[in-house]
């Protein structure tokens, strides 16, 4: 008489992992449900919180937020005051993409055409290394750099073009007392912290164009400048779009650099903070933060229509 080996009943979890198998998309939600929660309740509901605070309205006299729906906050945007420090910031996220797009795109078509692969690779590094030190001592380091004691002074000294640095601090609009408290030394700081992350997209973006296509321009008679026009720059600009996603929105919101350098002219990351610490103006600095929101939403919208999340 043989005996009849039972049957191993499987174990809760092998029970609980074939549950899962059999049912993909209930495992696919498993999985997002903690991620995409942390995203709605702290990033979304921010946000959204953020949105409804910017509908108050502030009481000067009593100095207390009156809960009551009101878009006082937004007409106070509209003032001459507040529409200066908007246009200044708008400007000046806009000239520091345009540079960046100006000096990344020959750094980046060289690595992407000319390049062996051990420059290619010393060139990541060189573009990469600035990112692995601490913001802050970046943007303290061009403080010195830039101050009277700094580095640029002494040189300029010692060529003996003192005068012509006395004479751009003097330009209304760029100038002030030295170079770390003027528009320029501003400019210069922004567009040597977000460089990196405009050569990166162009670099992607160049090294997608094929280049049978540069070639079979050139067999058709096409002049070196008439195939970068035509061909190479319009098959890498969306990389200029991407890289410009970064530089305008960094920029446009940045905190730490207008106040380290530059003047006591605000741009929208200080005025919020004074809004919010100083004046206790919570409907108003709402209403100033939902501004480079709006902003950067056209502009994403812009930026797709281009192809621009193609090369990111």
């Amino acid at each position: 008489m043989t005996a009849v080996k039972a049957v191993e009943r499987p174990s809760w979890l092998r029970r609980v992992a074939t549950y899962f198998y059999q049912r993909p998309r209930l495992t696919l939600a498993s999985l997002l449900l903690l991620p995409l929660g942390w995203l709605g309740v702290f990033y979304l509901g921010s946000l959204v919180a953020l949105l409804i605070q910017s509908f108050f309205r502030y009481d000067g006299f009593t100095a207390q937020v009156v809960r009551t729906l009101s878009l006082e906050s937004y007409q106070q945007l509209l003032q001459p005051s507040n529409l200066d420090v908007i246009s200044r910031t708008v400007a000046m996220a806009a000239a520091v993409t345009l540079a960046c797009a100006i000096i990344a795109f020959p750094i980046a078509y060289y690595m992407a055409r000319y390049a062996s692969y051990r420059v290619r690779g010393v060139l990541y590094l060189a573009v990469l290394l600035p990112l692995w030190s601490s913001y802050l001592v970046r943007v303290y380091t061009w403080k010195i750099i830039l101050s009277q004691e700094g580095i640029i002074t002494w040189f300029v000294n010692l060529l003996g073009l003192n005068w012509l640095l006395d004479a751009v601090l003097a330009t209304p609009g760029i100038g002030g007392r030295s170079l770390s408290f003027s528009f320029l030394g501003m400019f210069l700081v922004f567009v040597y912290i977000w460089l990196p992350y405009m050569i990166l997209p162009i670099n992607a973006a160049l090294e997608r164009v094929p280049k049978s296509v540069i070639e079979a321009s050139s067999d058709l008679g096409a002049s070196p400048l008439y195939t970068f026009r035509k061909v190479i720059l319009p098959l890498a600009f969306p990389g200029v779009i991407a890289g410009s996603i970064f530089t305008f929105s960094l920029t446009l919101g940045d905190y730490i650099v207008p106040r380290v350098i530059g003047d006591s002219s605000f741009f929208i990351g200080p005025y919020v903070a004074a809004q919010r610490g100083t004046s206790g103006n919570f409907p108003l600095a709402a209403a100033f933060t939902v501004v480079p929101i709006a902003i950067m939403s056209v502009y994403l919208l812009i930026a797709k229509r281009q192809g621009a999340f193609d090369a990111l």
